[in-house]
């Protein structure tokens, strides 16, 4: 049969028009890709600790509850926190509002600003003036989509994780056939053209052996797939945390109100590529600010936790997470606005977890298009080593 010809330009705009269509159907249903997407990321996280209670004998069922305890019993603890942290921060909130009054006032006056909003400055009185109704209608619809949000990770991790092996052999059964075959019919015209008159049986026999090879490369490509977005998650997930024990320590070193609630929002805002950086080093310098009311003091924090996170992002990430996941900082950029997009503050967080588990798939691939886009996403440094 002839192979048709295709334009390439009347491919490439397919293939645009396909991302479009799928990404507008991706933002459509994010209440149900977000926490499906999250209970999936969740089982990587978790399969190492399911693998070696599986290998203990213990039923599935057991494995599955024991991470849903696990699950909840961290969410409740954080949730408890925040609410306590709140709490603790309304009692001390008029403390804080002089101390913020002060600050405005006396910036003004030393810069001979005459401005009467500012020299009178009263954060009081621009609080009376928010729409207080409107505010706990949002907070009481978020924290509703909150609830909801968790409720479906919950129950489509009990559903992933029982059937996460059946879809990954799924998969592996349907590539490895498809590869396979492809593989036969080249070695086949081969054989032929090599020797027309060739045994049937060493003709069999030489089949089968590439046939078992080609197997055994398919399977361990995708063992490697796997274990690398494990590796990638976990490393992640420890990097994180120990991020926001080293926020934690210097805050309490200088003695910083509020330094766990600092410590925790790190932890999460580093999984935000640069922008979460950036504001885990802000916040609770503006804290800092309001509570000392020294610019000296202040930047002295700032500069502290800075050089932390530099040390941490720049130096023992890469290090750690290896060269094979080095992103390009546009692709991550790219990926950060993509996914901020279509799902919001949710696809911040899942913007980096998303691309490095495409960039780790694309990397495993003989196809030339996706080693290209594969060298497109992979960093300066990367491609320099290699």
């Amino acid at each position: 049969m002839k192979k048709q010809f295709v334009d390439p330009a009347i491919k490439f705009f397919t293939i645009i028009i396909g991302l479009i269509v799928l990404f507008g159907v991706l933002k459509e249903l994010q209440h149900i890709f977000v926490p499906l997407i999250i209970a999936y990321l969740l089982i990587f996280v978790f399969e190492p600790l399911n693998n070696y209670m599986m290998s203990k004998k213990i039923p599935q069922a057991v494995t599955t509850f024991i991470d849903l305890i696990i699950i909840i019993g961290f969410f409740w603890a954080l949730s408890t926190f925040i609410i306590d942290s709140f709490s603790r921060l309304g009692e001390e909130l008029p403390l804080y509002e002089q101390k913020l009054n002060n600050i405005v006032r006396s910036t003004a006056f030393t810069f001979g600003v005459n401005d009467p909003f500012l020299t009178e400055f009263d954060i009081a009185k621009l609080l009376t003036e928010l729409d207080y109704g409107g505010i706990a209608s949002n907070l009481f619809s978020s924290t509703l989509s909150i609830f909801s949000a968790g409720f479906f990770v919950l129950f489509f991790f009990i559903f992933v994780n029982s059937s996460h092996k059946h879809i990954i052999n799924a998969i592996k059964k349907r590539y490895l056939k498809a590869q396979t075959e492809s593989s036969l019919k080249r070695v086949k015209k081969s054989l032929i053209a090599e020797n027309e008159e060739i045994e049937k049986a060493k003709y069999e026999q030489r089949l089968e052996v590439i046939k078992i090879e080609r197997e055994k490369t398919i399977q361990k490509t995708f063992k490697d797939i796997t274990e690398q977005i494990q590796r990638y998650i976990a490393t992640k997930f420890l990097l994180s945390l120990l991020t926001g024990i080293i926020v934690g320590i210097i805050l309490w070193i200088f003695d910083v109100d509020f330094l766990i609630v600092w410590a925790v929002l790190t932890f999460f805002l580093n999984f935000i590529p640069n922008i979460g950086s950036i504001i885990a080093v802000i916040l609770p310098t503006i804290m800092a600010l309001i509570q000392y009311e020294s610019i000296g003091y202040t930047v002295l924090i700032a500069g502290t936790l800075g050089f932390s996170q530099n040390i941490i992002g720049n130096i023992l990430e890469p290090k750690i997470l290896g060269d094979r996941l080095g992103l390009n900082p546009l692709a991550i950029l790219l990926s950060l606005l993509i996914w901020g997009y279509v799902w919001g503050i949710a696809g911040m967080f899942l913007s980096v977890p998303l691309i490095v588990v495409l960039k780790i798939i694309i990397s495993n691939s003989k196809s030339s298009n996706l080693q290209f886009l594969n060298d497109l996403m992979e960093s300066s440094n990367t491609k320099g080593k290699a």
